[in-house]
């Protein structure tokens, strides 16, 4: 439920209702990629890397709040402030953990505790308590978007293994007749989902792929049509997903039960069910979406929203609310609505045949054809 506004500072305080919304859901995903961080493999320096992407993420959040700080109060300041660096101890905790054990040592016992520290689950107490002060605020609101608490170890690892598979050659990103095949990499070994730097291919994962839907990250695309709905459809969603640096292509990520990050995507289609949806610095992307939260875009431009095509829907999907049409935009704190995205009207959106028949692919369906089907033709 949104929070009910003040009619004498609507403006001030929905920014400042904004961002603290903001702030809770970035501190509870990078809390969730802490604590996946225990069970991510060191041999091919997924760990190092997941490291790397949380403490990029503290660094932004950071940065976030010294953003805000012309319309967030001082003692806001002070607490998010607190709480960034309750993430950074706990963080630096865990890096310690992972240490090999040194022979001589001294025992965590004496090891003081800094009297000034604050964990984030207080940090959090400080600042949902001054919140619930302010002129407007209402405590009524959903417990996606409202709590710091982390949620179980869902969270996508940054650099999954990566997927060997069985194609042709194609280094210099052109593609001869007999490329236009439908691709279906091997998962003998796989534990994760990797698919990266392919240019003009249709990537379809199989059905074998199920056990290996622990986290995937789709990066470095131009050109392709990547269909990862099947194994994920039953009881084998994506933990989590990453899609990144992608242009002119159709993602059809499948189901996620955790969150989808998307960074650099362009002129492409993504259609996704997932639980949290966050997309940033993306532009003239079309999303087909069934998501149990608020979506959140920041630093976006054109996305427009319609709902999860029928062939897509699971019965699960149909017991849920989807908010595909409830965006928050963070980088949008104005009272009016946010100009970045806007949604898809029945006549605008991709006919069902088209997903059913023509996406698939199929003899004389090449990645070209299904891109032109879907209205994707900067190809």
């Amino acid at each position: 439920m949104a929070a009910t506004m003040d009619p004498q500072a609507p403006s001030q305080v929905s920014s400042q209702e904004r961002f603290f919304r903001f702030f809770q859901h970035e501190v509870t995903s990078l809390q969730e990629q802490m604590q996946n961080l225990q069970g991510t493999g060191t041999s091919g320096g997924e760990r190092a890397d997941g490291v790397d992407h949380v403490l990029a993420g503290i660094a932004r959040l950071s940065n976030e709040v010294k953003d805000a700080a012309s319309y967030l109060p001082a003692y806001d300041q002070r607490t998010y402030s607190d709480a960034i660096k309750a993430l950074s101890d706990k963080l630096q905790s865990i890096r310690s953990s992972f240490a090999p054990r040194q022979k001589f040592s001294f025992k965590a016992g004496f090891t003081k505790k800094n009297s000034s520290a604050i964990s984030v689950n207080e940090a959090a107490e400080l600042a949902s308590q001054h919140r619930s002060r302010l002129p407007g605020w209402s405590t009524d609101v959903s417990s996606a978007d409202s709590s710091f608490a982390p949620t179980p170890a869902e969270l996508v690892s940054p650099a999954p293994e990566m997927i060997e598979e069985e194609q042709p050659d194609n280094r210099d990103g052109m593609l001869g007749p007999q490329a236009a095949a439908v691709r279906k990499p091997s998962f003998s070994q796989a534990t994760s989902i990797t698919i990266s730097n392919h240019h003009g291919v249709h990537i379809i994962l199989p059905s074998s792929a199920s056990h290996a839907t622990t986290s995937g990250t789709v990066s470095n695309l131009r050109g392709c049509v990547v269909d990862m709905s099947v194994p994920t459809a039953s009881a084998q969603p994506f933990a989590g997903l990453i899609l990144k640096n992608i242009k002119d292509s159709l993602i059809i990520c499948g189901h996620v039960s955790g969150p989808v990050h998307i960074t650099n995507v362009s002129n492409s289609i993504i259609v996704v069910a997932c639980r949290q949806f966050r997309m940033h610095e993306s532009k003239s992307v079309d999303i087909y979406l069934h998501c149990g939260s608020r979506p959140i875009i920041e630093a976006c431009k054109d996305i427009r929203f319609a709902p999860l095509p029928k062939t897509y829907i699971t019965e699960a999907d149909t017991q849920t609310q989807n908010h595909f049409d409830q965006v928050d935009d963070f980088k949008w704190l104005k009272s009016e609505p946010s100009p970045n995205w806007a949604t898809l009207d029945s006549s605008q959106q991709i006919r069902e045949e088209v997903w059913r028949d023509t996406v698939p692919g199929g003899v004389g369906l090449g990645p070209v054809d299904i891109l032109r089907a879907v209205k994707l033709t900067n190809t």
